[in-house]
């Protein structure tokens, strides 16, 4: 009689794969440089400002003009008096490491942005592109400071008197890159604070500058005189 065969082996289990699943999200490069600002610049600044004021639901304010920016802006060192930082985008290539009118005070600052979305698509390209830079790379924000003083802290400091983005480029950590860029030159210069203040209806902006660090200080308000007041207050009459 013919011997049975033994049965088979049993098959091993499969141990499971606990290996996440290879991620299917695509990310596009946005390439991104602060740099400081000059007078050939006064166009886009201008412009920055003048949509801010329209964001702000402040236009009824806004007087400015190319020529003023350009008679005043400029007329000391960087970071002795107004200064302002502009921020360029490219979503093709790096922008250049240099900028030659300004390296020898402010080397730029780069930083490439990943985004898993696509950008909105920017109606004002043309008005801001800004071909001294390269080739498609658009003016996307500003900051504007100057030095005042603590005498508290008995240190210099900043105050930021504008910081926008454009709205087509909002909510991609571009913000948080111009005021990062004032606060490391606060740093650099050994000042005690930097300053701004915020609309009080701006809810995303008090709770973006909330997780970054900053007291929101309820207790203070803003104190201005100008246009009829400051020239009726300011005769001397004493």
């Amino acid at each position: 009689m013919a011997a049975v065969e033994p049965p088979p082996p049993p098959t091993p289990t499969p141990e499971p794969n606990t290996n996440p699943p290879p991620s299917t999200t695509t990310t596009t490069p946005l390439y991104t440089r602060v740099r400081l600002a000059t007078p050939s610049d006064v166009p886009f600044i201008h412009k920055l400002i003048h949509q801010m004021a329209v964001f702000e639901k402040l236009t009824h304010l806004f007087s400015a003009t190319e020529d003023g920016l350009s008679s005043t802006l400029f007329l000391s060192p960087p970071f002795k008096s107004f200064t302002v930082f502009l921020l360029e985008v490219s979503t093709t290539t790096p922008l250049p490491l240099h900028h030659p009118p300004t390296h020898s005070l402010f080397p730029p600052i780069h930083k490439t942005l990943l985004l898993t979305r696509p950008l909105d698509p920017d109606p004002d390209q043309p008005r801001f592109l800004c071909p001294e830079s390269g080739p498609g790379v658009v003016v996307a924000g500003f900051v504007l400071f100057f030095p005042n003083y603590s005498s508290f802290l008995a240190k210099p400091g900043f105050y930021i008197e504008d910081v926008f983005v454009r709205e087509c480029y909002r909510r991609r950590g571009l913000g948080s890159i111009l005021m990062k860029a004032v606060a490391n030159q606060a740093v650099k210069l050994g000042y005690g604070r930097v300053e701004w203040c915020v609309l009080d209806w701006n809810v995303n902006a008090i709770k973006f500058y909330e997780m970054i660090g900053a007291d929101v200080m309820q207790e203070w308000r803003i104190c201005r005189l100008t246009g009829d007041a400051l020239l009726d207050y300011g005769q001397p009459n004493y």
